[in-house]
């Protein structure tokens, strides 16, 4: 039998052991072995498991699964279902999972992503009863047929955000989860009514084909004009394929003692040895990278949630002893209980890379010539950024969080289609949006700038 056949398929991670490690990253993509790491190393990450990257292409040649797929995939979530004590499609107790992307190499909102995935009509009742908040429960559901639609149906994402916007109008709230029950639950049977006009098919009810049309589309995601676009930009091989990682749920939109966020072991703007992010409270993790509403400053977690932002802090000085680096992190806190959901190679800028190599050298983290090493010469290009001069006299019309380093001007564009189009024609364009997508990509590479209404710096 050959050695490809009796490698396996799917790698399990949960309750302090793992079947990958760091090292596997050509395996099971930066976040796999992300995860299978933190969970060797005792930090708390939800069980769950990944399917390798070396499927992902063989699925978008041939569209089926192998078979031994199918069986390695119940077997690893029987695991899970054991961790847990939760069982998938269960009424009284019902597990739910995340479905993500993840590649060798980071490639940051340019796949796809699935939450809550095990909700129908009989398991949003068993989450009701499990966690005595109905309005949580049906709010996930919401969130779930939303993305399913969107991922799985390959659906414009526009016309959920208009019906989402008119209820939020009609009952003059803000968030989508200040909404009243029975508001919600309408909400989830016109995202059905939406998907079976436009598909002619019903949305699925029965979680493993759910989960089934989940992996495939994650695979699928490699394809995505975005992610094409942004291989190019960043020169990396279109044979490299994602993984799939599928993990337990874990919720931070369960109320104010709960939350999501990401952040940076140091600033990467300045190198400084604090925590650098940002957070929401009664969120999940699409409502931080989207943009969707505007997060806080990790900083002001301390006064809302402090044992929670203790622990951060500690799991964020364990992972860079451990790695030795600085540690981009994403988290979730569930009633007052710290997730790690991934952990990865922070980026910084030229002045923080400079500071940050020279201070872990005196921390005894690495040696010298690791530390020179660690400044790539393209890192000079940042300091040679155009800045706005300080001394100029300037009428300031407004002023907002500062993403990335450097100033730019040009015509203000409102669409991605355009943006893109003038940039090829050789105009600075700026492009002005409600809040980024990944469906903007195209024309954020050709923008001198962009600039939102709405998110923050991470």
């Amino acid at each position: 039998m050959s050695a490809p056949y009796t490698q396996p398929l799917v790698y399990f991670f949960g309750q302090g052991r793992a079947d990958g490690t760091a090292a596997m990253k050509d395996v099971l993509g930066g976040k796999g072995a992300g995860l299978a790491e933190m969970t060797t190393i005792g930090i708390p990450v939800p069980p769950g498991f990944t399917i390798a990257s070396s499927l992902c292409l063989q699925y978008l040649e041939s569209r089926t699964f192998p078979k031994r797929l199918k069986m390695q995939v119940e077997n690893a979530l029987q695991r899970v279902e054991a961790a847990t004590g939760k069982h998938f499609g269960d009424g009284d107790n019902p597990l739910l999972v995340s479905v993500r992307s993840g590649a060798a190499v980071s490639m940051p909102g340019m796949m796809e992503t699935i939450l809550n995935l095990g909700l129908n009509d009989v398991t949003v009742e068993g989450l009701t009863r499990q966690s005595k908040n109905p309005t949580f429960a049906w709010d996930s559901y919401r969130r779930f047929v939303q993305m399913y639609g969107s991922v799985v149906f390959d659906l414009s994402r526009r016309p959920f955000e208009h019906l989402l916007e008119e209820h939020r109008q009609r009952c003059g709230v803000q968030r989508d989860i200040d909404m009243p029950l029975d508001e919600i639950q309408a909400i989830v049977g016109r995202f059905k009514q939406h998907i079976l006009k436009e598909c002619g098919r019903e949305f699925p009810d029965d979680p493993l084909s759910q989960l089934w049309g989940a992996i495939a589309a994650v695979f699928e995601s490699w394809h995505t004009r975005r992610a094409t676009d942004y291989r190019k930009l960043h020169d990396i091989p279109d044979s490299m394929g994602t993984a799939v990682n599928v993990v337990a749920m874990v919720f931070g939109n369960l109320g104010e003692d709960s939350g999501t966020g990401v952040t940076f072991s140091r600033d990467p703007s300045t190198g400084e040895r604090v925590l650098y992010g940002e957070y929401l409270l009664n969120a999940q993790g699409e409502d931080v990278v989207s943009g969707s509403r505007t997060p806080e400053p990790i900083g002001n977690l301390k006064e809302r949630l402090p044992a929670s932002y203790q622990e951060l802090e500690r799991v964020a000085r364990t992972l860079e002893r451990h790695f030795r680096d600085v540690q981009d992190m994403e988290f979730t806190i569930e009633r007052g209980s710290l997730y790690m959901l991934q952990t990865r190679r922070g980026q910084r800028a030229a002045p923080a890379a400079v500071r940050i190599a020279c201070e872990m050298v005196e921390e005894e983290l690495i040696s010298e010539d690791e530390a020179v090493a660690r400044i790539p010469p393209n890192d000079l290009n940042q300091l040679l950024h155009p800045t706005i001069d300080p001394h100029s006299q300037l009428d300031l019309l407004t002023i907002g969080l500062p993403a990335s380093p450097g100033a730019a001007c040009g015509m203000a564009v409102f669409d991605a289609d355009r943006a893109e189009k003038l940039g090829r024609a050789g105009q600075s364009v700026i492009l002005v949006r409600r809040e980024t997508s990944p469906e903007d990509f195209h024309g954020m590479v050709l923008a001198k700038a962009v600039l939102t209404a709405r998110g923050g710096m991470t």
